[in-house]
């Protein structure tokens, strides 16, 4: 089985996006793809509808309580079920779920400051393969169970989406994880697109501030699946067909070794 994990975000999913076209392309064509998605925009529009402030640390968003309700709503119900309508109307069997159902996305507190936000400690990778086994496609909400002690607590915990799809990719482990975002990839010091990256230049690079924000997370998350043998590659979503030229091994974004 042909598996590609593919992080997708509100910010990629524009007027002239390609992506749920070349998800459905890449179904048709046999490979399987898990849809780990964000939705970071409209979370932070529904928080300043409530007027909730809205913060982040090191890429990653600050979550409270109140907080953590919205990102629950809206990942896990209006933009994971949006996604599902609009490939079901491309023919794909997708599936929605959140890290929560089937225990899919097992974690713990990041960083305290950060509040209820988490690192994935497990990935129930047996049940998504059984979903691609039965012919579905899984949408994943990047929300999951917080675990102490090897036992869930009941509690749900925010995770980035880079993050979780880096886990997920992990675990399975994928042939491939393709990142994709609203930025040409990984810049250097000159602004300029590095086609490659490896660890050693990644950490260099964010040690330097040249790498920060919301592409720290999207680094990381390659560099874990690096580590299990799977390809890594940040691309441009905005970008027709990137999707399907990152899967096919053409030239774009950033390849991290």
């Amino acid at each position: 089985m042909d598996v590609v994990v593919v992080k997708i975000g509100g910010s990629t999913l524009g007027d002239h996006d390609t992506t749920l076209d070349d998800l459905a392309s890449l179904w048709r064509r046999g490979l399987r793809p898990v849809v780990v998605h964000g939705g970071g925009a409209l979370v932070s529009e529904w928080l300043a509808r409530l007027g909730a402030s809205v913060r982040f640390h090191r890429g990653q968003r600050v979550t409270d309580a109140d907080a953590l309700q919205v990102v629950t709503a809206v990942l896990a119900g209006l933009v994971n079920k949006e996604l599902v309508a609009s490939l079901q109307a491309r023919g794909v069997p997708a599936l929605g779920l959140s890290g929560a159902d089937g225990a899919l996305l097992r974690a713990r507190v990041f960083e305290p400051e950060l509040g209820l936000v988490g690192e994935v400690t497990e990935v129930e990778a047996p049940l998504l393969f059984s979903l691609l086994e039965n012919g579905l496609m899984p949408v994943l909400a990047s929300v999951g169970l917080e675990q102490e002690g090897g036992l869930a607590t009941g509690r749900l915990l925010n995770i980035n989406a880079d993050l979780a799809a880096g886990a997920v990719a992990a675990a399975l482990p994928a042939r491939l994880l393709v990142l994709l975002t609203d930025v040409p990839g990984v810049m250097d010091g000159g602004g300029q697109v590095r086609q490659r990256l490896t660890a050693a230049e990644a950490a260099r690079l964010m040690e330097g501030g040249v790498i920060s924000g919301g592409m720290v997370p999207k680094v990381e998350a390659c560099l874990r699946a690096r580590a299990a043998g799977v390809a890594a590659v940040i691309a441009d979503g905005r970008q027709p067909g990137a999707l399907t030229a990152a899967v096919d091994g053409q030239t774009i974004g950033t390849v991290v070794e």
